[in-house]
């Protein structure tokens, strides 16, 4: 009884994956979805507000969680370079507000980290783990230029290497834009 009930369980999930994918994607060179979300400062944050500037938009699962902790300090190792490139990176994750906090003070975080409760905007980003009870942020990132088009986006990023990724391909967005 309880393997019939595991083989049908696993197949529902299946079939949710399926769906889950079958939306549709976003694409280089699409306008990228607006929003607004607060940050770990109770501070709001549109990002219409940042046309003009380059944006580093990077979702992820958890706060405190290894592979994310490693992403969110691979960042803010690298913010230098990134202020450098004359871009403005965002964290996004279905954490509330008060869980950014103790992130962003554990980890010295020097960027802002939006708290998406509802999963509202990374499902506007195809980045939206969603498994009934279960909803998270898959770990995505999106490259937005100044005019406010996605030209480049990141699927199932490694923590390790993607801030690598990020960096190299800023500069060559930058000498073609």
């Amino acid at each position: 009884m309880l393997l019939t009930f595991i083989k049908k369980f696993l197949v529902m999930l299946s079939l949710l994956t399926l769906f889950n994918q079958s939306q549709a994607a976003l694409e280089l060179g699409q306008r990228a979805p607006n929003f607004t979300l607060i940050d770990q400062h109770n501070a709001q944050h549109t990002l219409g507000d940042y046309q003009g500037q380059w944006v580093v938009l990077y979702f992820y699962p958890k706060d405190d969680t290894p592979g994310c902790t490693t992403e969110a300090c691979n960042f803010r190792d690298a913010i230098n370079h990134i202020i450098a490139k004359r871009a403005i990176v965002f964290g996004i994750s279905l954490d509330d507000v008060e869980s950014h906090q103790k992130f962003s003070k554990k980890n010295k975080l020097p960027f802002s980290i939006l708290s998406d409760p509802g999963g509202k905007v990374a499902k506007q980003y195809d980045s939206l783990g969603d498994y009934w009870i279960i909803k998270f942020a898959k770990r995505n990132s999106f490259i937005i230029n100044p005019t406010g088009d996605i030209v480049k986006i990141y699927r199932g990023v490694d923590p390790q290497t993607h801030i690598q990724e990020i960096l190299k391909d800023l500069s060559t967005l930058q000498k073609t834009n």
